[in-house]
């Protein structure tokens, strides 16, 4: 288990800005940070820009990834705030994409005197569907993605970018393609598993930050029941952006909507 400077480093945590007020970026499953590299400028004149890359991402070296460590989203939960409290950070907001929304909740749970307000985009607390939930997948569809990742990851990326992207954006595309191929196959099977076979509805109530959901008009990875289940459920104040765009990844595709967004909610 890697801690403290040497988490920093595998991790490539860097800090920009020199706000008052500090902001943490944390990407989803198949980016890394440079997935808002287009955004930053919109924040970091005002605010400490804290950015992270999780250990399963491309951009950190495979060896670090411990098979046996990370079958749950807690270690990940453990090196976000291991990294807040390398740099001393007491209050911040946060902002997470996709698998790193939950990781934030979860963070909140055990932490909430460090978190401000939580910006989720793109969360899931299941993605299977269950007897009155609708998550978007069945078991059957979920083991036909990793069934196809593990024949040919070449053809499945290039077939998965586009509708993940959703939006006709092919430098968006072209973006998420580069860092899904940067990932290690393995890895990114091990972590997709983990993420859909993982069930927070749970904890939701638990938590008691402040919230703000954006999610974009169409997403296939989640579907507006999602939404609606999540602004029911989270136990704290929660309100619901919705993106005029389409896709799972607005920052890579609409990352100027998307920061006129996230500013509205940081005001809040």
């Amino acid at each position: 288990m890697v801690t403290g400077n040497r988490l920093l480093e595998v991790l490539n945590v860097r800090r920009l800005g020199s706000g008052d007020r500090v902001l943490v970026f944390a990407h989803g499953v198949g980016t890394d940070q440079s997935a808002w590299q287009r955004i930053l400028p919109f924040f970091t004149q005002s605010y400490t820009v804290i950015l992270y890359d999780l250990v399963c991402a491309g951009s950190v070296n495979p060896d670090y990834f411990d098979f046996h460590r990370y079958t749950t989203l807690d270690p990940y939960v453990d090196d976000l705030l291991s990294i807040l409290d390398a740099h001393r950070v007491d209050r911040c907001a946060y902002v997470g994409h996709s698998v790193s929304a939950m990781i934030g909740l979860l963070a909140s749970i055990r932490r909430p005197e460090l978190f401000s307000k939580l910006i989720l985009i793109g969360a899931s607390p299941r993605f299977l569907n269950d007897k009155d939930y609708h998550g978007g997948y069945e078991q059957s569809e979920i083991e036909e993605v990793f069934t196809a990742m593990e024949a040919n990851y070449e053809a499945w990326v290039q077939g998965f970018a586009p509708l993940a992207v959703g939006a006709d954006v092919p430098a968006a595309v072209r973006e998420f393609t580069r860092t899904l191929f940067n990932m290690r196959p393995d890895i990114t099977l091990f972590v997709s598993r983990t993420v859909f076979n993982s069930d927070f509805r749970g904890i939701l109530g638990l938590v008691k930050v402040p919230c703000c959901i954006i999610q974009t008009s169409k997403d296939m990875s989640v579907p507006p029941s999602v939404v609606d289940y999540l602004k029911t459920h989270l136990g704290g104040r929660t309100t619901v952006e919705i993106l005029r765009t389409e896709g799972h990844l607005p920052h890579l595709s609409a990352p100027g909507l998307l920061a006129q967004v996230l500013r509205r909610a940081l005001a809040r």
